[in-house]
């Protein structure tokens, strides 16, 4: 039975930015987005290329799962993502040079991301397409979310700039471009975004009763 009788795609877009973000719900691909969310351009790029991927893979495991053998089912979901990843980056050298010499190596290690393997796993084999789409739309907007809301953050404390132009006169908190401050501004965010979640859960399960 397919997920489409059950579940609408604004909820699972929804739940993707929020019951189930990758980076504040799950705390997977950590590394790499503390890696390249020094500058919120680098953190809006990568985010871009993961949601790219993730909905690119969700689909096209959808499309492919009534011929994969369960048995080789990983290492051909892991040759679709190795396929899409070279895709995004190639455009990436080509059309942003300049950011893709700083992060051209996150930008393959998109292979690794367990999110997306786990989404192709979960639910690209066992749904339609379309479905998946918004699944894959879901959690790569929730990825792009994340990154975006830190990398806005360590910039703007760190150097005092957003996207590259000087915003605070004050001297900046340097920590705070560092791997360290990288956890450090992660830590804090995943609690806000936690303590929100659930505040906001309460008001919506108490305005139902």
């Amino acid at each position: 039975m397919s997920v489409e009788d059950k579940i609408s795609y604004k909820e699972l877009v929804l739940n993707g930015i929020v019951k189930e973000n990758t980076i504040f719900k799950l705390a997977l691909s950590l590394c790499p987005a503390i890696a390249v969310t020094s500058s919120l351009r680098n953190g809006v790029l990568m985010g871009v290329a993961v949601l790219f991927v993730q909905v690119m893979v969700n689909m096209t495991i959808s499309l492919m799962r009534n011929f994969i053998h369960p048995r080789i089912r990983l290492p051909i979901f892991m040759l679709v993502i190795s396929g899409w990843v070279t895709v995004t980056d190639m455009t990436m050298a080509a059309f942003a040079p300049d950011a893709y010499k700083q992060m051209g190596l996150y930008i393959q290690l998109i292979v690794a991301f367990a999110s997306i393997l786990a989404r192709a796993e979960m639910f690209a084999s066992k749904n339609n397409v379309v479905p998946s789409m918004f699944d894959g739309l879901g959690m790569g907007l929730g990825f792009l979310f994340a990154l975006t809301v830190i990398s806005f953050f360590r910039e703007l404390l760190g150097k005092g700039a957003i996207w590259g132009m000087p915003i605070i006169d004050a001297k900046p908190l340097l920590i705070m471009v560092l791997p360290a401050g990288g956890f450090f501004a992660v830590g804090i965010l995943m609690g806000l975004f936690n303590w929100l979640d659930r505040k906001y859960l309460a008001k919506a399960t108490s305005s139902h009763h």
